[in-house]
């Protein structure tokens, strides 16, 4: 006998609760912020909008549906199941953290503060859960990822972009190279590489897009295309500059060769979720066959 669906519902810690955390009490944090310049009512107003919609959420799913809640903090160790809906009750980029530990589930994006928020990914108003929970098999969106293999085995998904680069402000040197592309091969020393997805692209990906003069044409969300930016690419006698930004289709793929101590691969921000690589390793960059199904 199949299972009841799930409704797993993705959210994070508010500002607000951060702050009472870290102060002990809503009058220790009240005092830090007001000595700042900052009122707290600002900061608990956003609190308890944030609780109402997901108290609505919550209220809006099917009795005869199972659920669960998982912060963002314990993505990596939560396990979703093939029969969950997840509905992320947040921030796009809430969207993003959930993406890469999901496998075809479909997500429901809940924007607790409409107007502040960009509304990318989280699309639709707390009011509208349960009609979107009764109809996830229509109108879902296909949003391609990216990711990063090494030759170790490795991998890392993300829906934005993937950074590979030094931890901290040290300098990334590697050789960098297009597989299939004649084998051209170029030592950098900069400050690392991104590459991301046309979802990326409304976001890091577009502000370095941005500073080089908008050249390159940015991939849509559903597309099977990425695009790669080397930051702060520096000459020199050993290191080149030619190989900065540029495509690449669904089945082409970036490759680095490490040549410093250590340095790190990281999606979508989560920085605490990294693969570390070593001198001498290789790693690959390109289209992920895995996309995300997002609820339009």
């Amino acid at each position: 006998m199949s299972l009841a669906p799930r409704a797993v519902l993705v959210h994070r810690t508010t500002e607000y609760e951060e702050l009472v955390a870290h102060h002990g009490t809503h009058g220790q944090a009240a005092f830090f912020l007001s000595s700042r310049g900052r009122d707290i009512r600002e900061v608990a107003e956003r609190h308890e909008r944030d609780r109402r919609a997901l108290a609505e959420v919550t209220a809006a799913i099917p009795l005869t549906w199972r659920q669960a809640r998982v912060e963002r903090a314990d993505l990596d160790r939560f396990l979703f199941a093939p029969e969950d809906v997840v509905v992320v009750v947040g921030q796009d980029g809430l969207v993003a953290n959930a993406a890469k530990y999901l496998s075809g589930q479909p997500v429901v994006g809940i924007d607790t503060e409409p107007g502040r928020n960009p509304g990318v990914l989280v699309r639709h108003r707390s009011s509208d859960t349960a009609k979107l929970l009764t109809a996830t098999g229509a109108g879902v969106e296909e949003l391609t990822m990216v990711e990063a293999v090494a030759d170790d085995t490795q991998r890392l998904v993300a829906l934005n972009e993937i950074y590979l680069g030094a931890a901290g402000h040290q300098t990334a040197r590697y050789r960098l190279g297009l597989e299939g592309d004649g084998g051209v091969v170029e030592a950098q020393a900069s400050s690392g590489v991104l590459v991301g997805t046309g979802t990326g692209a409304t976001g890091w990906l577009r502000s370095v897009w941005q500073e080089r003069g908008g050249r390159l044409r940015l991939p849509e969300p559903t597309e099977h295309r990425l695009v790669w930016f080397v930051r702060e690419a520096w000459p020199s006698p050993a290191t080149g500059t030619s190989l900065t930004a540029g495509e690449l289709p669904a089945r082409a793929r970036l490759r680095l060769t490490v040549e410093s101590e250590r340095l790190i691969a990281f999606g979508d921000g989560m920085e605490g979720d990294a693969v570390e690589l070593t001198w001498g390793q290789t790693v690959e960059v390109g289209v992920c066959a895995q996309r995300l199904r997002l609820v339009g």
